[in-house]
């Protein structure tokens, strides 16, 4: 079982990720070696909410992000930042109650820097 999904990608394609979140369509493949645990890519799907619903469809082992508009706005804009982040680091992406954009029974992401490492600064 997934604990949380750990997202490393370039800075283009996490760019095209948020694009895909912000319109609430698309399908992105992965590029993880053979054998792995890795997943085979991502899907957006919009829905009505509320909020954004992240969870893993284990038949096809992909990330399927869901949810509403504002909610998709958000987690976008989170992704657009790691994507052009100068310097290193990662943003987790958790549920909690009350959370401002995720849906309870979301899996929780971390979203690592194209630049990797921490953050210069």
């Amino acid at each position: 079982m997934y604990g949380e999904v750990d997202i490393t990608a370039s800075a283009e394609e996490l760019s095209r990720l948020a694009g895909a979140v912000a319109t609430g369509e698309g399908w992105l493949s992965s590029t993880a070696s053979p054998g792995t645990n890795a997943l085979a890519g991502a899907e957006v799907k919009g829905t009505s909410g509320p909020g954004v619903l992240i969870h893993l469809d284990r038949e096809r082992q992909i990330l399927v992000i869901s949810g509403d508009s504002a909610g998709r706005a958000m987690l976008a804009d989170n992704l657009r930042g790691m994507a052009s982040a100068e310097d290193g680091g990662h943003l987790h992406i958790d549920y909690f109650p009350g959370h401002f954009y995720l849906a309870e029974g979301s899996l929780p992401l971390v979203v690592n820097s194209p630049h990797g490492g921490m953050p210069a600064r």
